[in-house]
């Protein structure tokens, strides 16, 4: 397939393409011609949409084209209905956003748009790091990643993106996560197991704009950890068995002098 050149891509409508912004900045995902839907639909996993309903929008138009040229995408299909998660030793990342309550009450309609937009930093940087995206609803996000150094690397681009970001109304988005590594069982949906739920309770013990680290993803990073994990002490989760060593990610940009944990000794 020849690569379309930009004066060629310039005179190309907008149906000419699966995906197209709010702000009609990018056109992405040619698909004017057969051999164009093809790498289209080999591709779609690695854009970075602006929201679920963008990447929703792209997808039917893709699949509209692939029926126009005769093309069965069943491979495309049954990866975008059940993704092939990994399996084995896996390094587990939960966010959550703090005191979505609070701005949900104080934005009203504007805090969809503002999900949409924590969603998409999320996104980013899960794909820039290899990461894969296991679920994402109300206020968390849940990801897995077969490197813990991969772990550690989105979740600190997340908060730095996160701590850049212009929030509408000067209202800063503050978000905790947690990072665990262990063997979580995988299901048709997704995980299950002791480790997801150690790795969801790590996140919800911490303060906006923190990142916490259990001991089995410290040991996991091994001489990969190019920032200070610095040792918050030993801690109960709750519903947890046995006591958990807790770090903190301290590295530039990033925000410190947190409260204590939200556990209990």
């Amino acid at each position: 397939m020849a690569a379309i050149g930009a004066k060629e891509r310039a005179k190309l409508p907008d149906s000419a393409f699966a995906y197209i912004d709010s702000e009609r900045r990018r056109r992405l995902l040619p698909i004017h011609d057969e051999a164009h839907v093809r790498n289209a639909l080999a591709r779609f996993n690695r854009v970075v949409f602006e929201d679920e309903e963008a990447r929703d929008r792209a997808r039917t138009r893709l699949l509209k084209a692939a029926r126009k040229h005769g093309i069965v995408p069943v491979g495309f299909i049954e990866g975008q209905l059940r993704p092939k998660l990994p399996f084995g030793q896996l390094t587990l990342l939960f966010a959550d956003v703090e005191n979505s309550t609070e701005l949900t009450s104080r934005l009203g309609d504007g805090y969809g748009p503002l999900l949409n937009t924590v969603r998409r930093i999320e996104r980013t940087a899960i794909r820039k790091a290899n990461g894969f995206e296991v679920d994402a609803r109300a206020d968390e996000f849940f990801a897995v990643f077969e490197s813990a150094a991969d772990a550690l690397a989105a979740a600190i681009a997340m908060q730095r993106a996160f701590g850049l970001y212009a929030w509408p109304d000067a209202a800063p988005v503050r978000v905790r996560m947690g990072l665990h590594t262990g063997r979580p069982t995988r299901t048709a949906g997704g995980y299950q197991g002791i480790s997801v739920n150690a790795a969801a309770r790590l996140c919800s013990c911490g303060h906006g704009g923190q990142i916490l680290v259990s001991r089995t993803a410290r040991a996991a990073l091994g001489d990969d950890a190019t920032v200070e994990l610095r040792h918050l002490g030993t801690y109960r989760l709750r519903g947890i068995p046995d006591e958990h060593e807790i770090y903190q990610v301290v590295a530039k940009d990033l925000l410190d002098g947190f409260p204590a944990l939200r556990v209990e000794f």
